[in-house]
């Protein structure tokens, strides 16, 4: 008998191969019927929706490890070598995400279930702290909006992601291309 986990791991493979499957594809994908599938998930989007949520589960634990903003945490810290650490720390945990997660860097139904949407915003604001600090310590550029820092990692996660499916760029060598290039790009003039 397969699981909901096997079912979950089967459906967020094949969704970052072809975000647009329909549930009979990805029954066939997770090696069950679709009957099957619908006693897991009622619904195509009851099957999003739990993969949102893992993904979001996981983008707060890569947050909770690279630790910016405990009391010893580095956003708080304003030293240059520890935000860059963890700003470094933090990349290569979503980076690793983004090898499971790939598809909800863009998948709409994420960006349209309020739920998933508040707490995006509650993860954006946690990061968003970060690349303050790291703009006052001089890592990053200061003469740009934060916000706009956090479009342009999720813009470098998203071409990491295409360019590791398409056979653009080796993974072993994924980590260093996105923060070099996030660094020189936003890194202070």
């Amino acid at each position: 008998m397969v699981t909901t986990e096997e079912i979950l791991a089967a459906a967020q493979r094949h969704l970052n191969v072809d975000p647009r499957a329909s549930m009979a594809v990805l029954a066939s994908a997770a090696g069950v019927g679709r009957a099957t599938l619908h006693r897991h998930f009622a619904s195509r989007d009851a099957l999003l929706h739990e993969l949102g949520t893992r993904s979001l589960d996981r983008w707060e634990a890569s947050l909770d490890a690279a630790d910016p903003e405990s009391v010893e945490g580095a956003a708080d810290s304003g030293d240059a070598a520890r935000i860059t650490a963890c700003l470094q720390e933090m990349f290569a945990r979503f980076l690793a995400d983004s090898d499971d997660f790939g598809f909800a860097l863009t998948d709409s139904y994420l960006t349209s279930a309020d739920d998933l949407l508040a707490r995006s915003d509650a993860l954006v604001d946690r990061e968003t702290h970060l690349y303050a600090a790291a703009q006052r310590a001089g890592v990053l550029r200061d003469d740009v909006p934060t916000r706009w820092l956090g479009h342009a990692v999720y813009g470098l996660l998203v071409a990491a992601r295409d360019a590791i499916r398409d056979g653009d760029v080796a993974r072993r060598d994924l980590d260093a291309l996105v923060m070099s290039t996030f660094l020189d790009g936003a890194g202070p003039r």
